[in-house]
């Protein structure tokens, strides 16, 4: 064990967050999965729950807050005293490359890298640097081309990222899950129970964080469709605001559903570390947001043996197969979206003949095992001065 911990490279993450986003799941599960022998993975972020859940796994932990850079006199000063904090821990660490995972992170992390001349990878998991559409698309184009030729290597986590990034120098590897998390005929029933949602009701779900983008607006105008040719459905909204986002989105939401008349038959969960029971209990999983850079969740319900019907934009069509392992429909069309499931929910046979199909395919492209070994790869060719 000495032996192998002193011949493996370590290389410093970079993440802005203090909670646990799709991001951060899936940066903890890629430092979890990366080979020991060969890298000895590190964490700089703020303290709070990556924070915790990195050192559960026994990842060096460094705490450095990486504040939103505002338009301020002061956020300069902010941006360069923690990039400095960054650099030093780099070298201290003796890190031979930094990795950013969030676009916050990367602002800090570029500038780090040049302070202490070291390499750095940047992972891009969005298609813009803001959380949406970028008011000045023409900026956001700019500082995408000023980060391309600072960074040594960029890791897009799928090709519609990719097609967002102005680099010459980008490198495609799909995020993946442990699937052993998701054992085959794992029991719903008691996620069925705590939300009372009856043994025998067909189940339609989403899971995401409860922001517009999200579409669980849409979910809801879908299931009000729904309930009139299929009265025993009942539909369940996963999801909460772990980033603890302001606004009445959640408020909008419970009016939606009362103004359609969905009554007991709409289940709100809140915020789930673990959405595995959920997913379990499902039998059809829904995706009807805005463009997604991936959608983590969607691999998770097909893990699950789930079909999945969404709107086919963004990653989404990289990820379903269409009438293979899901359903995919014109975008914003919610007509379309209710056909599709209520066609599923009147097949039990193609639900789990999709299902199955389904998981296949994450076994197949989508393992976090694969997303390691991808990575492994990329931060090779640089430690060796090829990439």
């Amino acid at each position: 064990m000495a032996q192998q911990a002193n011949t493996a490279n370590t290389v410093l993450f970079l993440d802005h967050s203090q909670a646990l986003g799709g991001a951060e799941y899936s940066l903890l599960l890629l430092l979890q999965h990366l080979d020991r022998t060969r890298w000895q993975p590190q964490l700089a972020c703020p303290a709070g729950a990556l924070a915790n859940a990195a050192q559960q796994l026994g990842i060096p932990w460094h705490n450095v807050p990486l504040p939103r850079l505002r338009r301020s006199p002061l956020a300069l000063w902010d941006w360069f005293q923690s990039a400095a904090s960054v650099a030093r821990i780099a070298r201290q660490s003796g890190a031979k490359v930094m990795v950013t995972n969030t676009v916050r992170a990367t602002f800090y992390g570029a500038l780090a890298s040049k302070l202490e001349q070291r390499p750095f990878v940047w992972y891009m998991r969005d298609f813009w640097l803001s959380e949406g559409q970028p008011r000045y698309p023409q900026l956001d184009t700019f500082l995408k081309r000023v980060i391309c030729r600072r960074a040594t290597a960029v890791i897009a986590n799928s090709a519609a990222t990719a097609q967002h990034l102005p680099c010459t120098n980008v490198t495609v590897v799909p995020n993946g899950i442990d699937l052993s998390r998701f054992p085959k005929n794992i029991d719903g029933t008691p996620f069925r129970q705590t939300q009372n949602i009856p043994p025998n009701a067909t189940l339609v779900g989403t899971v995401g964080r409860l922001r517009p983008w999200k579409g669980q607006h849409h979910f809801i105008e879908m299931a009000a469709l729904l309930a009139a040719s299929q009265p025993e459905a009942h539909f369940v909204i996963v999801g909460g605001q772990p980033f603890g986002e302001a606004g009445d989105y959640l408020h909008r939401l419970h009016q939606l559903a009362t103004e359609k008349g969905l009554g007991e038959k709409m289940h709100f969960t809140g915020h789930l570390d673990d959405p595995t029971y959920a997913l379990a209990a499902m039998d059809v999983f829904v995706h009807c947001g805005d463009p997604e850079p991936f959608g983590l969740v969607n691999i998770e319900a097909m893990a699950a043996g789930k079909p999945v019907v969404a709107f086919g934009h963004g990653a989404l069509p990289e990820i379903i197969k269409q009438e293979k392992t899901g359903l995919l429909v014109p975008p914003y069309n919610i007509e379309a979206l209710a056909e599709a499931v209520g066609q599923l929910l009147q097949a039990p046979q193609l639900r789990k003949t999709l299902g199955q199909a389904g998981r296949q395919r994450v076994a197949d492209h989508f393992t976090i095992q694969q997303t390691a070994v991808h990575v492994s790869n990329i931060l090779q060719k640089i430690v060796e001065g090829t990439q």
